[in-house]
This record gives structure tokens, sequence and C-alpha cells, in this order.
């Protein structure tokens, strides 16, 4: 497991704060705010990348405490694990298809 040093931390919360901000601006129905689809799916992707790296109650308490993008990108994760961890002991037959469509 490789070990982030704080200039690379800091440098990841900037980028998940933006990509928050971004996704927050455009759910609150902000007006002044032009909503561009593979932008608005870039910065959820690149918010659920870092988040997937990081502790992120850790590393990005303020962040989750602000942003409601932040707080649900961070339970489907949590959601996304649980489910995964269940499936395969639980359901094999439905992992195997869940496998074959991620692919």
């Amino acid at each position: 497991m490789s070990y982030l040093n704080p200039a690379q931390i800091s440098s990841l919360a900037a980028s998940a704060s933006s990509a928050a901000a971004y996704l927050d601006t455009c759910d609150s129905g902000a007006q002044f705010a032009r909503l561009d689809p593979a932008y608005y799916q870039a910065c959820a992707r690149l918010l659920t990348t870092i988040f997937s790296v990081v502790d992120v109650r850790e590393a990005f308490p303020d962040l989750l405490s602000q942003s409601p993008a932040a707080r649900n990108t961070l339970e489907c994760l949590q959601m996304e694990r649980q489910i995964r961890s269940s499936c395969a002991g639980y359901y094999p037959q439905l992992a195997v298809i869940l496998q074959r469509a991620a692919v």
C-alpha cells in the first residue's frame, strides 16, 4: 500500500473540493451555473476516485461537513463495498452476473 504525503493530500483535497462544489452547485439548481453533463460526470468520477484511495473522514472532514455531494459520494462507495462483500458470499450467481456487466 502506498501512502500519500501531506502535499499530495492537500492537492487531492483541492481537487475534491472543486469537484464537489461544481456538483453541489448543479444539484442545487443554481441559475448562474451552466450545466455541462460531461464535466458533471467527470467531477463525479474524480470525487469517487479520490474517495476510493483516501480515508475521507480523516483527510477531508470539512468537505464532508459542507458538501452534500461529498457525503453522497462517500455513502454510495460504502454501499457499493457492502453490496460487493455480501453479494459474493450470499448470492454467487448474482456476483457472476454483476462481474460480467462490469467488464
